[in-house]
This record gives C-alpha cells, structure tokens and sequence, in this order.
C-alpha cells in the first residue's frame, strides 16, 4: 500500500536524484543537441545542475525551496538558452507548492501547472513546436487526469512517466519552430528535441524519487 503523499520538507533526496539523472546524461544530451542545435544543453545542463547538487548536498532543503535555488541557479549563472527557461519553470513550480506541506497527485499537477504557465509566460511555444513543451505539458494533463479520476499517487506517477516519454518521443517527427534548430525547417526532422528529452529525464526522476519515497 502507497501513501497518497510525501512530506514536502523530506524532498531533498528527490532533487538529488534529478541531479543524478542530468549528470549520467550530459553526453547523450550534448549528442542529440548537436545533430540540429549548438551541441551545449548536455554541458550547461550539467554544469548547473552539478553546482546545486553540491550547493545542497550539506544542508536540509524541502523540496520546493531546492526547486526555488535550482531555478534561481539556472536563471541567474548558466548560460544558453535553457537557464532561463528552465529557471522559470522551476521557480514557478516552487512558487506554486511553496505553501505545501504534503505533496500527493493533486499538489504535483498544480506545481506542473505554474511551471508550465511561467514557461508559457516568456515562450510562445505550443505542443507541436518541438520543445520542452512537449514533454511537460502532457505530462501535466497526465497528472490532471489522474486527479479528475481519483487515480493513487504511485500510478498517477507512472502515468506522468508514459506521458512525458510520448511527448519527447513525438519531437522526433516535428519540425523545430524555436531556437537555432528552427533555421533548419524540414531537416529539424527525425531527431529528437534536446530540451524535450531533459524535461523527461527531470520528470522520470522525480517520479521515480516520490516513488521510492511513498511505496
């Protein structure tokens, strides 16, 4: 039996394992960015997320205040592209959770939810354009669903899984419509987006993380 939540203040070792993930995918990220973009989203990615796994490491965080620190990180000292964007959608999930104690389905869709609206805020990419956006947005309707269907915590979980692997999965086909690989139109083609697959790997990570930590 699954508890239906975890306790925000014991969400350090959630983050943690997201960092884990990024560090064990920097090359395959540098990879496929390379194919159509500049062939840095592995590096940046890394860089940031190592310099706040270290910057946690010794002291207790919760998981939206780690969310909070991640993002201004990101935000404030990575290059590229993807420090702001990724800057804004996890300081926006903070802000959205900040009040949470618990954390179950329903408070996991609202963080999803101002993480995806703050992203929106500052790019006008929609599912279809190839991004990040593909991979979060369907991830957040997932959880959405599981709310409006009463679905347990750990099986919501792994339906925000499915979901954000077939929204990266999709990018493969679509044509970039943001950033340098938008240049290429029809040749943006047959490669997956680099940002699409971070944004799974983050989410596959917190999920399994919240897993571990209810089951």
């Amino acid at each position: 039996m699954s508890n239906t939540y975890f306790k925000n203040a014991d969400g350090k070792d959630v983050l943690l394992g997201v960092v884990k993930a990024i560090q064990e995918n920097k090359a395959y990220l540098g990879e496929i960015d390379g194919l159509i973009g500049d062939g840095d989203h592995g590096m940046n990615m890394n860089k940031g997320f190592t310099m706040f796994g270290d910057r946690i490491a010794d002291k207790e965080i919760s998981f939206t205040d780690g969310l909070d620190e991640l993002g201004t990180l990101l935000f404030t000292e990575i290059g590229g592209s993807m420090g702001p964007i990724y800057g804004t959608v996890f300081t926006d999930m903070a802000e959205a959770g900040e009040d949470f104690d618990e954390i179950g389905t329903k408070e996991l869709a609202a963080m999803l939810d101002g993480g995806l609206s703050g992203l929106q805020g500052i790019v006008d990419a929609q599912v279809g354009d190839k991004t990040l956006v593909d991979t979060l947005s369907p991830a957040k309707d997932a959880l959405d669903a599981a709310v409006a269907n009463g679905t347990d915590f750990a099986t919501a979980l792994e339906d925000l899984k499915k979901a954000a692997d077939a929204g990266r999965e999709s990018t493969k086909d679509l044509v970039a419509k943001f950033g340098r690989s938008a240049r290429l139109g029809e040749r943006s083609k047959g490669v997956y987006d680099a940002g699409a697959t971070s944004c799974y790997l983050i989410l596959a990570a917190i999920a399994d993380g919240i897993i571990t930590k209810i089951s």
